[in-house]
């Protein structure tokens, strides 16, 4: 059994968190900021650790695209910059293929750029699992509640039972 790591920035990581926490084959995801080689700042991120026999690269970051503004470059962008953190150079020339071969599924150009990973920062304590700690929180059930069930809705066969049973019952 083979764990992959990848970074992805979008949105919120609060949400990408979330959505990444319900995938079979992720088992573990790390909420915080990423740097990439290319640019020192760092932005809000997730790093997925994942078994690639189960889920695999194009899944996950098909996954990312549609689970935020992917096409956007909205005023938030330097603080929540659409990104592929990949951490070595297969992983980056095969995330940039599944991007392109991704773009044909978007009306608008995908805004998502592949980077190199360069270092992480994570979130404090009181911040991580911050869905599965705080599901009835309004900012939970405003923004990531939403993407819990489109997740639901566009990839059943990829999405673990325990952490949406909320989201089931409500659409029911």
């Amino acid at each position: 059994m083979r764990i992959e790591k990848i970074g992805f920035g979008g949105g919120c990581h609060w949400c990408t968190e979330a959505i990444f926490q319900c995938l079979h084959g992720v088992i573990k995801v790390q909420q915080g900021w990423i740097s990439a080689v290319e640019a020192e700042e760092f932005h809000e991120a997730v790093v997925v650790h994942f078994k690639s026999d189960i889920i695999s690269l194009e899944k996950l970051i098909e996954v990312h695209l549609y689970t935020h503004n992917c096409t956007a470059n909205h005023s938030m962008r330097d603080k929540y910059r659409s990104a592929v953190y990949t951490h070595n150079k297969m992983q980056h020339r095969d995330s940039a293929n599944i991007l392109k071969q991704l773009q044909k599924d978007f009306d608008n150009k995908l805004v998502t750029r592949v980077f190199g990973f360069k270092e992480f920062k994570m979130s404090p304590e009181p911040y991580q699992n911050y869905y599965l700690q705080n599901p009835d929180k309004p900012f939970c059930k405003t923004y990531i509640h939403p993407k819990l069930q489109m997740l639901l809705r566009r990839f059943p066969k990829n999405v673990k039972e325990s952490p949406l049973a909320a989201t089931k019952t409500d659409e029911a």
